[in-house]
């Protein structure tokens, strides 16, 4: 009898530290991102021009809008398949980021959201995202 009690404790200990650490996962790839200060200063080196937003909209339209949908809202087609809400780009919240802190989110991602270092190689390119995305705040 005092085995299985062991055992059972064991069992019980071993399924708390299970769940623990799934939700740690959870809450780490769900929760808000961590962005390194450096890019909470950094500023765009692209400078904002028709070409730049243009070039930032193709890129968008290819690898973002089927997720976070034509107008940034977070309402893409795939957003419904997702266990974790898509970011809607035109709330003021989202745009008083800096710069930097989006152009991080786009280059590293995180949980469901991709990496565009590999997809999208260029920086500069990666910083016509952001300028199109600035585009979709609400006025």
């Amino acid at each position: 009898m005092k085995s299985f009690h062991k055992s059972l404790i064991a069992i019980s200990a071993g399924m708390l530290m299970a769940f623990s650490f799934s939700t740690a996962i959870h809450a780490q790839t769900a929760g808000a991102w961590t962005i390194p200060a450096k890019f909470k200063t950094t500023k765009n080196p692209v400078a904002v021009s028709k070409e730049s937003v243009a070039e930032g909209k193709d890129l968008y339209s290819k690898h973002c809008k089927s997720c976070h949908g034509t107008k940034g809202l977070g309402d893409g087609p795939k957003a419904a398949t997702l266990d974790v809400s898509c970011s809607d780009f035109s709330t003021k919240k989202f745009q008083a980021q800096a710069d930097g802190e989006i152009f991080f989110q786009i280059s590293e991602g995180k949980g469901k959201m991709p990496s565009f270092k590999k997809t999208v190689p260029e920086d500069n390119t990666r910083w016509a995202m952001v300028n199109y995305i600035r585009t979709m705040a609400v006025k």
